[in-house]
């Protein structure tokens, strides 16, 4: 697989896929984007202190970095990542979050030790905060545990259709705990409607910078 490393609109780095020709983050600004959709609407209107979040498309690592680096008002953070075509190392060497978010030793030495944590394994980063990463489809990923959170980052629905499925999004309702919310960046009304029949009370909410809507959907 073949991808190309390209600047955003926000100066941060994101991934071209030139066979789906689709980029992994919104070229208006991939961190701007990922605070928005993911932080802002995501993160930060969680109100309980322990918390469980699962992650579709862990790609970069940057949904994960920036969650460890704004999660110092949880007691503890339990992140599940799950992916279906994993970086190279060298490849994700290549960024430039560490230099754009200006990290501290700790946090690059975090970023890369996301990275190097073999699949299907479990690292705590952070006193606070485990992570665990999973090498699989996410059609055929089972969720053993219930989700106070989940950040819905895969590849646009002309890329993926079959990652936006009404079943998909039954699934994902029954992975979360009642009040537990998903956040994802694409507001289209045909995903919003099988959200609904999948049983989510379904928000629309501003978009990141270059997108007019996103979604918040909350588990009632």
């Amino acid at each position: 697989m073949r991808l190309e490393i390209t600047s955003t609109g926000d100066g941060s780095s994101t991934l071209f896929h030139p066979a789906m020709n689709e980029h992994y983050h919104s070229t208006n600004g991939a961190v701007q984007e990922s605070m928005h959709v993911f932080i802002s609407a995501g993160l930060n209107a969680i109100r309980s202190k322990n918390i469980a979040i699962l992650e579709m498309g862990f790609g970069t690592g940057l949904n994960t970095l920036l969650t460890l680096m704004n999660c110092q008002n949880f007691n503890s953070v339990s992140y599940h990542a799950v992916e279906k075509y994993p970086l190279k190392r060298e490849l994700v060497n290549q960024l430039n979050y560490e230099t754009f978010l200006g990290l501290s030793e700790d946090l690059k030495n975090d970023f890369m030790n996301m990275h190097r944590l073999p699949w299907d394994s479990t690292l705590a980063l952070r006193d606070n905060f485990v992570l665990h990463k999973t090498e699989i489809d996410f059609t055929e990923y089972s969720p053993s545990e219930a989700f106070d959170l989940i950040y819905y980052d895969a590849f646009a629905p002309e890329v993926q259709p079959e990652l936006w499925e009404e079943s998909i999004f039954v699934k994902l309702f029954h992975a979360l705990k009642p009040e537990g919310i998903l956040v994802t960046y694409c507001a289209k009304g045909e995903v919003r409607r099988r959200m609904q029949h999948a049983g989510f009370n379904v928000e629309r909410l501003p978009g990141p910078p270059g997108k007019r809507e996103m979604i918040r959907a909350v588990r009632l």
